[in-house]
């Protein structure tokens, strides 16, 4: 399935770039999402007749994210979770604890931007962990697990 790009997608392509997707990617998560258009005859002259609002948008989106990125940089957050002797955490550390623990200090964060390529946090210690703001900001942010005094 041939679709036109609404937006930069990473791993992905550009915006306005013609790109060749699973029917899957583009039926249920593309096209849906408003991230690309089906590539047709119409739709490539109603994107050209687009273009420049589209890329005003991405450019002000990038710009956004940096700002966020800029104040998130500076952030650490404490999560505290029940432990045992060892360390170890009854249960784990996920993306949802984390984007409620940097929402607490004031800067709105989804827990879709949070990435933890290795999974949930399970032992007590100090992470750095990776945001995904936009398809070119990424920032790290630390986040120390401690153990709850009992």
């Amino acid at each position: 399935m041939e679709v036109i790009l609404l937006e930069k997608i990473q791993k992905l392509g550009e915006l306005g770039q013609q790109v060749q997707v699973k029917p899957g990617h583009g039926r249920n998560y593309l096209i849906p999402k408003g991230k690309a258009v089906p590539a047709t005859p119409d739709n490539v002259a109603k994107f050209e007749a687009r273009r420049e609002e589209l890329e005003k948008a991405q450019a002000d989106a990038f710009g956004k994210a940096k700002i966020r990125a800029e104040k998130l940089q500076e952030i650490t957050v404490t999560i505290t979770k029940k432990a045992g002797a060892e360390g170890k955490l009854f249960g784990s550390v996920g993306t949802v604890d984390i984007s409620e623990a940097v929402t607490a200090t004031g800067e709105e964060l989804n827990k879709h931007e949070v990435v933890l390529p290795d999974g949930a946090l399970r032992m007590i210690g100090e992470y750095e962990v990776a945001l995904h703001l936009h398809a070119d900001v990424d920032v790290q942010v630390k986040v120390i697990v401690v153990a709850e005094e009992e």
